[in-house]
């Protein structure tokens, strides 16, 4: 048994200190850190934030040699336990590494937990030192003694997040299984009562989903939710979720009303919740095991992500937390983003699966002319694909998740397995749509598959900045260009990045709106804009841009629209 105790070395400089205890180790024990951590797919090196590493075996103080940018190799004597303890920078407030200040503490095993290599499949403790006063602890981990927590290997470890501090704990059961949900940083007028209940609707609706009356494959879930000033975002994990959400999102006694910033965040917990299921269990068939020391592909997120980001706020409507107008909403801004992005022309969403290594998480300037989102163009395939089965009259995109399920025993599966089940599901091959939505750059079918389900497509009048085909940030100095969309008018002009705009025709410009009020776009327009302080003569040219869709449910549908719209935002499993 490998045991690692966790205590506060310093709150104002923000540091950790872990100590391993290895019995038995090897001559030459070799350490690592991993440099990512699952679900979200980019390099982080976690070992920046190691420092004052030092090793012993009883009394006798041993060498300790770093091989790599994570990894290290202890010279060891005999058998006598191997004692090794380091400290850990820990001042990120994401949900991705590790936090620690005057009120609130946080961490991922992923970049704390050295792993002592070949004895992942040996059981690992963890005991937590003393906490400051009026402290808690909340984690996945089964407490097997007053602040010690048992993993059964090394991966299981560093699957469940840690919260302390003093936080708002609410707990409740969904279809027989505990949940509890802790809150840290909310408002004083914060309704726990009303999140709890809300967000057991959606767990109830999930389990069934999977399992109809069948147990789930937990018997216990945890809700990390960091409340701050501004942030969004979620992790998965085994049975836990890390969730970070601004403070004025979370429901308030004073607010009865469902805002936009509420359903925000009841869509993550639905999207991280999902995935309890697909990917944590469910799981691209490469990642089986996963690789932590490196960069580990798969070209299958737009599955795993994408799917997941349309069965979010699907469940949101299903079980009556939102009404189909306002679902209908959320779907349109999925269809905007991604037709806003011409990238898609260039990226398929398989590709862009495999690059998010060095491209989802490192977005800059050409982003959206180069690349297309996993999770949003992943969600139309996945609506895409489940109104066609829909429609066909041969099955749902639902019966083909169970049945992924079922092939793989809740496991590792491929892209062989999903052209396999809807197969199976929809009685035809659909191979072919796999080929031109999955691996090919064309547009989806959502127009009409969305008709066929009973809802109009309209376009908008374009506005400012579709017109211009940029990003504009503007300041007391000024307008600046942050970024030139491909085939627009800025690009046509000669615009980049970094570009301030100074003046259209004869009139100085310092908001978006002046360059509409002075006439740009109606016809071609001097424009003075200067680059590394030289100013440069463009012209603007006219600009026909075509605006955003407006979506709407059709006013008298069809008998089978409306049984087909209603299977679709009804089903519940």
């Amino acid at each position: 048994m490998l045991r690692y105790h966790l205590e506060i070395d310093d709150l104002h400089s923000h540091h950790f200190r872990v100590t391993l205890t290895l019995p038995h180790p090897a001559p030459a024990q070799r350490l690592s850190l991993p440099v990512w951590i699952p679900g979200s797919y980019l390099v982080r090196e976690f070992s920046r934030h190691l420092s004052a590493i030092e090793a012993r075996q009883g009394r006798r103080t041993v060498a300790l040699t770093q091989l790599d940018k994570h990894t290290w190799q202890a010279d060891c004597t005999g058998r006598a336990a191997l004692t090794v303890s380091w400290r850990v920078y820990a001042f990120d407030n994401s949900v991705r590494c590790a936090w620690l200040d005057t009120q609130r503490g946080f961490f991922n095993g992923t970049g704390v937990f050295l792993c002592a290599e070949g004895r992942e499949a040996d059981e690992h403790r963890v005991t937590l030192g003393p906490l400051p006063t009026g402290w808690d602890v909340a984690t996945g981990l089964p407490e097997v003694a007053p602040r010690e927590y048992a993993a059964p290997d090394y991966d299981a470890l560093i699957d469940h997040p840690f919260e302390l501090g003093s936080f708002w704990r609410g707990s409740f059961t969904a279809c027989g299984v505990e949940h509890a949900f802790v809150v840290a940083g909310a408002l004083p007028s914060f309704d726990g009562e009303r999140l709890l209940a809300d967000t057991r609707r959606i767990c109830e609706a999930q389990i069934r989903f999977w399992h109809g009356d069948g147990p789930a494959p937990f018997d216990r879930y945890v809700f990390l939710l960091n409340a701050v000033d501004d942030g969004y975002g979620g992790l998965e994990h085994r049975n836990s979720t890390a969730l970070i959400c601004n403070r004025r999102d979370l429901p308030r006694r004073s607010e009865p009303g469902l805002n936009d910033g509420y359903v925000t965040l009841l869509g993550l917990i639905s999207h991280e919740y999902f995935h309890t299921w697909n990917v944590k269990r469910l799981k691209p068939r490469e990642f089986a095991p996963y690789d932590l020391r490196g960069e580990h592909y798969t070209a299958l997120l737009w599955f795993f992500e994408g799917f997941t980001s349309y069965y979010d706020d699907l469940f949101l409507v299903r079980t009556g937390l939102i009404d189909q107008t306002r679902y209908l909403r959320l779907v349109n801004k999925t269809v905007n983003l991604v037709l806003g992005t011409p990238g898609r022309r260039v990226q398929s969403v398989a590709q862009s699966s495999f690059d998010t290594w060095v491209k989802y998480y490192r977005p800059d300037e050409n982003s959206a002319n180069a690349t297309v989102s996993y999770y949003t163009k992943g969600a139309l395939v996945a609506q895409a694909l489940d109104l066609t089965l829909r429609e066909e009259g041969k099955g749902t995109l639902d019966a083909v998740m169970r049945g992924l399920w079922a092939r793989s025993g809740g496991g590792p599966i491929g892209e062989d397995d999903i052209a396999a089940v809807l197969a199976e599901v929809g009685g035809r091959p659909f191979a072919a749509e796999l080929a031109a939505w999955v691996h090919g750059t064309d547009d989806l079918p959502t127009q009409t598959l969305l008709a066929a389900h009973g809802a109009d497509w309209q376009r908008e009048r374009p506005l400012f900045a579709q017109r211009l085909g940029a990003r504009l940030s503007e300041s007391a100095q000024g307008l600046k260009v942050l970024a030139v969309q491909h085939g627009g008018a800025a690009e046509q002009a000669g615009l980049a990045a970094g570009d301030e705009l100074l003046a259209l025709g004869d009139w100085r410009v310092v908001k978006p709106e002046d360059l509409a009020l002075y006439g740009a776009f109606e016809q071609p327009q001097p424009l003075l804009v200067s680059r590394d302080r030289r100013l440069l003569r463009l012209t603007l040219p006219a600009s026909s841009a075509e605006g955003a869709v407006a979506l709407s449910w059709q006013a008298r549908p069809a008998a089978r629209v409306k049984r087909l719209r209603a299977a679709w935002l009804g089903e519940t499993g």
